[in-house]
């Protein structure tokens, strides 16, 4: 085995023991994707969940991306790769199944969206949103040998396209946008990080059950800020339910009239 395949393996098998990944069709999409093919070449600039700061690796062998570690997309945004356990971990909450329409808000360059393509299959399909054009364009290159992904450069606020069975944002807003409530399917999926103006929130999986849906408040989480339309005007409204997020508070919501929380 060479090096950068046992790298792989470990990788992988890291991100299994810690995060006790429950999917394999997950672990074989991790275990397939070359991480590398999703960045900048190298040297990177790499940190660890805790680290305040970057440090670069020795040289440009991808070996280096194969550990639990963010990598740098634009450092001076300080806007990097999703850690990988981390993701990991909310996809595998999912309960992404073969056939799936993922839909993703804030695809970066594609990594997880190339993860996600192999999970669904070439009968699924993953739509890729992104509002950075420069990013955009970078992720439909990487994505290029990938069918079954569309990367759309658009406002994912706006449009999600056609309904979905799971919906994944990848940055912070203060609530869950109206319009990706309505756009799962029965029994679709959201998982969202709600995030005040200093990027730390807590993730929400939000499940739509009947005419209602069920929210919970899953991982403590700091993130990115996102960008979209009407994205803040509720701010005041969902102050008390994300405090209650944060604590990490089981919570229910009914029907549709505000997109707001209230207890059960």
């Amino acid at each position: 085995m060479s090096d950068l395949a046992a790298a792989r393996a470990r990788y992988v098998e890291l991100i299994a023991r810690r995060e006790r990944i429950a999917s394999k069709r997950l672990l074989d999409a991790l275990a397939a994707i070359p991480r590398e093919d999703f960045l900048p070449r190298g040297p990177w600039r790499v940190k660890s969940e805790t680290a305040r700061s970057y440090r670069l690796t020795p040289d440009a062998d991808p070996v280096h991306l194969y550990d639990n570690v963010l990598v740098a997309i634009d450092a001076r945004r300080k806007l990097d790769t999703g850690l990988p356990s981390l993701w990991a971990h909310f996809i595998d909450m999912l309960d992404i199944r073969e056939k799936n329409r993922v839909v993703q808000i804030g695809c970066g360059l594609g990594y997880f969206s190339a993860v996600l393509s192999k999970m669904v299959g070439p009968k699924g399909g993953v739509h890729a949103i992104e509002c950075d054009e420069r990013l955009a364009a970078r992720a439909a290159s990487c994505l290029r040998g990938y069918g079954n992904v569309r990367v759309v450069n658009g406002d994912g606020c706006k449009d999600v396209g056609e309904p979905a069975d799971v919906i994944i944002v990848h940055a912070g807003f203060s609530q869950p946008h109206p319009l990706w409530l309505e756009a799962l399917r029965p029994r679709g999926r959201l998982l969202v990080p709600l995030t005040q103006r200093d990027r730390e929130g807590a993730a929400i999986k939000i499940t739509r059950k009947g005419r209602g849906f069920e929210a919970e408040a899953v991982q403590q989480i700091r993130i990115f800020p996102g960008l979209g339309r009407g994205v803040t005007a509720l701010d005041d409204r969902v102050a008390d339910w994300w405090q209650r997020a944060s604590a990490l508070a089981p919570l229910r919501f009914r029907g549709l009239a505000q997109g707001l929380p209230v207890d059960s």
